[in-house]
């Protein structure tokens, strides 16, 4: 039996197995037989960013959810967390995501949401990938399943985000610039921070198709900074391109990033008495500098796996409300069931009304170790724990780092990469030790 499925769905290259027409159409038929087997009348919701190959790929699910005999209702283009919403709101047995997150058009791929809005189980994947096994068989002609367009899915997710706000506030003292990533919140962004009385610079909310992540957004805010100092705007928000991503940019143009944001929000819910069971849970990459500061203000700290998927299991585990990764990634789960990027930020921009702080004061709150980041590129699997040479170089790397730094090296589970991470409070040294490790691997 084939595994699809990596940390975040099944994603990859358009064109090449799985991405392609006839396997989406096998692979809405196996998640809707599964669903029609536990399930009276099982229906789904299906949204999609913006890259062009989801026109393609939403025709094929929805064609293999009908011959399943399974209801499918369409949202068009939506933020990822919209689709968690939406599944509860609407009533449906789960909810599906066409989407390559934070790649760029050439990668597509797809996300599945249980009827409660959660990322499916190990156990619901299994059973996705054995029917995937099976032959296709469609239902009887009278048991085929019905199609219809939501048309007023757009308006309930914003009334959704902007209740996450606190209502006795606004945002009117706030100027602020927007970088949509050319992705799936280009037309809400705009309309949830506006009708909150913000002053909103948008950019690079004019999606082709194929400019989604382009040279933009939470994976690449350049522009973001340059625009955030030439406006004079108070701050900058940047979202990837299904939107579950979040960075932020004070007004000096200074990057904020995952940890800093989580950290922002776990203090000023710590001092609210809201941080409930007082634990934010982190994933193997969090700053050291920033498990220091929790540490500080003694606020238990759980370690994940890296994933948002991973960040969420341990929160449930440990009945925490607060998570995230450095990539941005934040569940507010008080909020939402998943990492939703607008109401991340609806969080932080709350914090910054009611303490009467701006962002870069609460950002220099948060003192973070200066961590590198290297991405090596491979070819296949390469078992990390048999190669003798980056074993060797890692132990003399951690022997020089002492007390005061660490290391991680994993495959990545979305690409075929290699990433490395290494910090401590000497940037030199971290930087050479990053670089001697990815030597090993060229």
């Amino acid at each position: 039996m084939a595994s699809y499925f990596g940390t975040d769905g099944i994603r990859g290259e358009v064109g090449v197995e799985p991405i392609t027409a006839d396997f989406f159409l096998k692979l809405g038929w196996a998640v809707g037989s599964v669903l029609a087997q536990n399930h009276n009348n099982p229906s789904v919701v299906i949204g999609k960013d913006t890259r062009v190959s989801g026109y393609l790929f939403e025709s094929a699910l929805e064609a293999g959810f009908l011959s399943a005999g399974v209801d499918v209702g369409l949202l068009g283009p939506m933020p990822t967390p919209a689709i968690a919403y939406l599944t509860q709101t609407y009533g449906a047995t789960a909810g599906v995501v066409i989407s390559a997150s934070h790649n760029h058009f050439q990668d597509n791929g797809v996300k599945f949401f249980s009827e409660k809005g959660f990322k499916l189980s190990d156990q619901d994947q299994k059973d996705i990938e054995m029917r995937l096994s099976q032959p296709m068989v469609s239902v009887s002609s009278e048991n085929i399943g019905k199609a219809i367009r939501h048309e007023q899915s757009l308006g309930r997710y914003i009334d959704f985000c902007k209740r996450s706000f606190d209502k006795k506030m606004d945002l009117s003292s706030l100027n602020i610039v927007v970088d949509c990533a050319n992705g799936a919140t280009y037309h809400i962004a705009e309309n949830v921070f506006s009708e909150l009385g913000a002053n909103i610079t948008v950019i690079n909310n004019q999606p082709d198709g194929f400019n989604i992540n382009l040279n933009c957004g939470a994976t690449d805010t350049e522009n973001l900074q340059q625009v955030v100092v030439e406006e004079k705007a108070d701050l900058g928000i940047a979202f990837d391109g299904d939107g579950d991503r979040l960075m932020m940019v004070d007004s000096q143009g200074k990057l904020i990033d995952g940890d800093e944001l989580v950290f922002i929000i776990a203090k000023a819910w710590k001092v609210q008495n809201r941080l409930v069971n007082n634990t934010v849970v982190g994933t193997k990459m969090t700053n050291l500098g920033v498990r220091h500061g929790y540490k500080t203000l003694d606020i238990n700290f759980i370690e994940a796996d890296v994933g948002d998927r991973f960040v969420m299991e341990e929160m449930q585990n440990n009945d925490s409300i607060l998570g995230g990764e450095g990539s941005g990634h934040i569940i507010c789960l008080n909020q939402t069931t998943s990492g939703d990027a607008i109401i991340a930020a609806l969080q932080v921009l709350e914090i910054i009304i009611s303490s009467g702080k701006t962002l870069d004061k609460l950002k220099s709150e948060v003192q973070k170790y200066p961590q590198v980041l290297i991405n090596v590129k491979v070819k296949g699997h390469l078992d990390l724990s048999e190669h003798q040479a980056l074993k060797e170089a890692k132990i003399a790397v951690e022997s020089a780092l002492g007390d005061s730094g660490r290391v991680l090296i994993r495959a990545s589970g979305t690409e075929p990469l290699i990433r490395i991470m290494v910090e401590g409070k000497d940037l030199t040294l971290v930087q050479k030790s990053a670089e001697a490790l990815a030597v090993t691997l060229s």
